[in-house]
């Protein structure tokens, strides 16, 4: 066996010790973890091989290896570890640093997973929208322009055409930061992987491998292979299409304010209120669903770090303060409705603005990973 340097980096094991991986040194390689685990390949199974590149602070290794995505946090070898090591948990906090790598700025990389950045974060977006107000007048609810119907008016408080500069600039900034950092991701496995191997397989039907990745996200199947948590998959298939249709009514809103030239709001008898609504359930039920399964498995699975959790906080505030808004304008309560739909704006910015950094970025990377390794023959 040819001879290999490695370089270990013991800050990047503090990182992973401080993002969630605290268990990361009870592990002594019994590999029970790769042999509980439903969703690790046989050739090369992980998690024991990243839980010791992470113990030795092999970053690199770790970061351009698509097993650390191919994970799906099931939690059986966490529940199963005779040390209490929790893979699960250290494999999440890698995927953490991993994100925060491959971010730019690198700082809001670092920053979306601090708590102590959270005030700052929020503090943009709240600038960014009362000085746009201001502008407008509208801070106190009884200047802003009432509907054609006499009642509130989101329209008025907040014009469609600022909601498309400000959230359009943001939805192109996160986009440009996932393409980027999934090009650096790409490069590095490639390089992993080891150049002229990659470079034959890689000649490949990619169109046919990332629809094929596609359907096996649309049914969430990894997921039904998990145990410990096996009730991950309905949970993360409602918010997962619940994002899809709330997605879909926002594309409606827009063919029907400028295809159409239909003002807002729209009755509730309109079939695009139907499946805003009906979303808007799904992720609120599936997030719930989220929380309730955390809690019950969290003495075998771990309860989450604050990075899971930031997630589902920004999740549930924007669907509660989304139902609120509809239903505080349907009760025709202006000054109560404007502040809520002002969070709930707000709470959207953070959403979309830090996606490439959040826990969002799982699915991105996720399917990156899954995507390459089909490619490179090294199938689940």
């Amino acid at each position: 066996m040819a001879e290999q340097v490695i370089s270990p980096d013991l800050g990047f094991v503090k990182d992973v010790i401080k993002s969630g991986g605290e268990s990361l040194k009870k592990c002594f390689q019994c590999a029970t973890c790769s042999a509980v685990c439903n969703v690790t390949p046989d050739n090369r199974p992980f998690p024991r091989k990243e839980m010791i590149h992470a113990q030795w602070g092999l970053k690199d290794r770790l970061f351009s290896n698509p097993d650390i995505w191919l994970c799906h946090q099931c939690s059986d070898c966490t529940a199963y570890c005779p040390r209490g090591a929790k893979p699960g948990e250290v494999l999440g906090a890698v995927r953490k640093l991993s994100i925060q790598h491959y971010s730019v700025p690198r700082f809001l990389g670092m920053a979306v997973g601090r708590p102590q950045y959270l005030v700052l974060l929020f503090a943009i977006p709240v600038v960014i929208l009362l000085i746009l107000l201001s502008s407008l007048g509208h801070l106190d609810p009884s200047a802003i322009p009432k509907g054609e119907d006499g009642g509130i008016s989101y329209a008025e408080f907040m014009p469609a055409i600022y909601i498309e500069i400000i959230y359009g600039a943001v939805s192109a900034f996160a986009a440009f930061v996932f393409v980027f950092g999934i090009y650096r991701y790409w490069k590095d496995m490639v390089r992993a992987g080891g150049e002229s191997r990659w470079k034959m397989i890689l000649k490949g039907a990619l169109l046919y491998t990332i629809i094929s990745t596609v359907v096996e996200i649309l049914l969430h199947k990894r997921f039904r292979k998990c145990e410990v948590t096996k009730a991950r998959a309905n949970s993360h298939l409602l918010v997962f299409y619940g994002f899809i249709g709330l997605a879909i009514t926002a594309l409606w809103g827009f063919w029907y304010l400028y295809g159409l030239e239909w003002e807002s709001p729209y009755p509730l008898t309109d079939p695009m209120k139907w499946l805003g609504n009906l979303s808007a359930l799904a992720l609120i039920t599936g997030i719930t669903l989220v929380v309730i399964n955390r809690n019950k498995n969290k003495e075998k699975a771990g309860i989450g770090s604050y990075f899971d959790w930031l997630f589902i906080v920004v999740i549930y505030a924007i669907v509660v303060t989304g139902i609120l808004s509809e239903v505080l304008r349907l009760a025709n309560i202006a000054a109560l409705a404007y502040l809520i739909y002002f969070t709930h704006l707000v709470f959207v910015f953070f959403l979309f603005a830090y996606a490439p950094f959040s826990k969002m970025a799982h699915m991105v990377y996720r399917a990156t990973a899954m995507v390459f390794a089909k490619q490179s023959e090294r199938e689940v």
